[in-house]
C-alpha cells in the first residue's frame, strides 16, 4: 500500500484518479484550492466522487503557498506525488500570460520542492501534448519537443518539465512526465470542445466549430488514469510517457460521430483561433513498451458514455 498526494485532485483527471488510488487500496490525500476557472460548484461535485469511494485527507490550499504544502508534505510524508494542480487552457493564457507562470511553474517549484524535503520517493507530473508546438499530422515522439510552443500555456507547461528534471536531479527521486493528449470523458473539462459540444447539443443550441481542418488525439479519461496508474510503481531514472489513443480524429470525423447521436446537429464555423495547433497525434510506442499501457475505449464507445452522463448532469 503506498501513501499517495494529489495535487489538484478536485479536478477532471484529478478526481478520476483518486477513485482509482481509493479502489486499489491506498492512502490518499488530496490538494486543491477549488480555482474559479471553472464551477467551483462542479469540482465540489468531483471531489464528492471520491468521497463516494471511501476516506481520504483534503486541504483546500493554494500550491502558490509554498509554507503550507511543506508542512502537508512533512505531515504526511506520502511516497507518491501525482502533480496534476495547474491552471489550464490555451486561449485564457493569450490574455493572463503571468498568471499561467505563478501556477503552472512556479506552483509546480513549490511541489517540487515540497516532495524533495519530505524525501518523496517518486513525483509524477501532468504535463500536455502542447509542448510539441504546432505540429500537423504527424505522430510525435516524446524527444520532438523542443521548447518551440505556440502559446503562453505550452510555454509554462514546457518550463515546468524543466524544473521537473532539474528537481529530481537535486532530490533523487524518481520523475514520470505525462504530456495528456485531449482528455475527454464524464466529468470533462466543460471548457473543452467536446464538454461543450455536448451540453450545447443537449440544449439544441448551435455549436461553433474554430477551424475546419483540425485533428485532436481525442484520449477517453480511464485510459489516461490506466496509464498513469502503470507508472506508478515504475522505477529508475526520469522519463517522460505521451498518454493518448495514438489516433487523431479530425474536426469532420468528431462531427459525424456526433451526429449519430444528435441528427439535427447545427454548425457556426469561425476562423483558427492564435495558439491553437492544427493537429496533435501521439506516439505511444514508449508508453506501451515500457508501462504496457494500451487504450481501449475506442471514440465512438467513449462519445456515448460521455453523453450518457451529460444527460444525467449537463441539462
Amino acid at each position: 500500500m503506498a501513501k499517495v498526494c494529489i495535487t489538484g485532485g478536485a479536478g477532471f483527471i484529478g478526481s478520476h484518479l483518486g477513485k482509482k488510488i481509493l479502489e486499489l487500496g491506498h492512502e490518499l490525500v488530496v490538494i486543491d484550492n477549488f480555482h474559479p476557472y471553472y464551477s467551483t460548484c462542479r469540482k465540489q461535485s468531483q471531489l464528492q466522487q471520491i468521497k463516494n469511494v471511501g476516506f481520504f485527507h483534503f486541504y483546500h490550499v493554494d500550491i502558490l503557498q509554498s509554507d503550507a504544502m511543506k508542512q502537508i508534505f512533512l505531515h504526511h510524508r506520502p511516497n507518491v506525488v501525482f502533480h496534476l494542480a495547474a491552471l489550464p487552457g490555451v486561449q485564457p493564457s493569450l490574455a493572463a500570460p503571468l498568471t499561467y507562470i505563478d501556477y503552472d511553474v512556479k506552483g509546480t517549484v513549490n511541489v517540487l520542492q515540497a516532495a524533495g524535503e519530505a524525501e518523496v520517493e517518486h513525483v509524477l507530473f501532468a504535463s500536455s501534448s502542447s509542448v510539441y508546438g504546432d505540429r500537423a499530422f504527424q505522430p510525435l515522439k516524446e524527444e520532438m519537443a523542443n521548447g518551440q510552443v505556440v502559446s503562453p500555456y505550452a510555454a509554462a507547461k514546457y518550463s515546468a518539465e524543466s524544473f521537473c528534471h532539474a528537481y529530481a536531479h537535486m532530490y533523487g527521486y524518481t520523475m514520470t512526465i505525462f504530456r495528456y493528449f485531449t482528455v475527454y470523458g464524464p466529468w470533462g473539462r466543460p471548457d473543452m470542445a467536446i464538454s461543450k459540444f455536448i451540453r450545447q447539443l443537449l440544449r439544441d443550441e448551435p455549436i461553433t466549430v474554430y477551424g475546419e481542418h483540425t485533428a485532436r488525439d481525442y484520449t477517453f479519461i480511464d485510459d489516461i488514469v490506466d496509464g498513469m496508474i502503470r507508472a506508478l510503481e515504475r522505477k529508475g531514472t526520469s522519463d517522460v510517457f505521451n498518454l493518448g489513443a495514438g489516433q487523431p480524429v479530425t474536426m469532420k470525423q468528431l462531427l459525424a460521430e456526433l451526429r449519430i447521436h444528435f441528427p439535427h446537429m447545427r454548425i457556426h464555423y469561425e476562423p483558427s483561433r492564435l495558439g491553437d495547433v492544427v493537429a496533435t497525434w501521439a506516439d505511444i510506442t514508449k508508453a506501451k513498451e515500457q508501462l504496457g499501457y494500451k487504450p481501449h475505449v475506442s471514440l465512438r464507445e467513449g462519445l456515448a458514455k460521455t453523453i450518457e452522463w451529460a444527460k444525467q448532469y449537463e441539462k
